[in-house]
């Protein structure tokens, strides 16, 4: 089994828990806490957590972060790759959790460093061992950064490295343009997109129809659907809906990167797509059970 290599976003979390709707004006009531984060890295700690055993992670960090961000990576059993930005900041999430029964999640992000991402950051021998390259979607929003994207692309290409993609956000996405993000993943061999994402590329409010549509663009789309389960569709027929495992919420963060991490993990250890789903909807029920978006650690 090949490496992994995770191109995307490192960001510190700072995720905060209330109950209810949040008091305008005034103060609101909440637990606090300062975690690692970023889609990106997630992905990779998840799947190195799911048994992938050499994962890689490209990224882009400010001074102010880079050695905790360093350490906390090496701890979860993947070996950074980090670019130190001179001037930029590591990127910032304030995490909102209700922690009512649905521990639904609201982003407020400042990319910082994570989008500055460049092609100068790149060299084709990053794909040395490699077998697969996965690449966030936040890579798609900002300038930089995509024109990475298309150099890593062809770089996997002459490589002949699978390429799987987590478009990672749909208010992002919203902003890119739907024809313009499906212009850019061109390649691209595996679409892992979320429920709402799904149905912005594609109007589709059905997310069986709407993997199926995406499976014509990018050979396999495995849909995320958060309780229920996961849509796996390839060349333009759904193939498998893969059930959601059982679980009490309390922070639905990174819980779609743990699918994504667990499932390539299995993809990669030579599991047929619908048994690496099943992986993934594991690991997004283990992850919503936890506060924050990385897999536990340690003993």
């Amino acid at each position: 089994m090949g490496a992994l290599l995770v191109i995307g976003d490192v960001v510190t979390d700072v995720v905060a828990r209330h109950r209810g709707p949040l008091a305008a004006g005034t103060d609101t009531a909440a637990a606090i806490r300062t975690l690692p984060g970023g889609a990106g890295a997630n992905v990779a700690c998840w799947a190195a957590h799911s048994g992938c055993a050499d994962v890689r992670l490209l990224g882009r960090v400010g001074a102010d972060a880079a050695a905790w961000h360093e350490r906390e990576l090496v701890a979860c059993g993947v070996r950074p790759l980090l670019v130190v930005d001179p001037e930029a900041p590591t990127g910032t999430v304030i995490c909102l959790v209700d922690t009512g029964a649905s521990a639904e999640r609201t982003f407020l992000t400042d990319s910082g460093a994570s989008l500055r991402l460049a092609p100068e950051d790149w060299s084709p021998a990053l794909l040395d061992g490699v077998a697969h390259l996965h690449l966030s979607g936040y890579l798609f929003f900002s300038e930089p950064s995509r024109a990475l994207v298309s150099v890593a692309l062809e770089s996997a290409r002459a490589r002949g490295v699978r390429v799987s993609l987590d478009p990672a956000s749909a208010g992002f996405l919203t902003e890119l343009g739907v024809d313009r993000f499906l212009e850019l993943v061109e390649g691209v061999d595996v679409l892992l997109p979320s429920r709402d994402e799904a149905y912005l590329l594609t109007g589709l409010p059905d997310p069986a129809d709407a993997a199926a549509k995406l499976s014509r663009h990018v050979p396999l789309v495995v849909a995320k659907q958060g309780a229920d389960g996961a849509v796996v569709a390839r060349s333009g027929t759904v193939r498998a809906h893969v059930p959601a495992l059982p679980a009490t919420p309390r922070d639905t963060t990174g819980a779609g990167d743990a699918f994504t991490g667990a499932f390539l993990a299995a993809l990669l250890g030579g599991a047929e797509p619908e048994e690496a789903a099943a992986e993934g909807c594991g690991a997004g029920a283990t992850a919503v059970e936890r506060v924050g978006g990385r897999p536990p650690t340690g003993p």
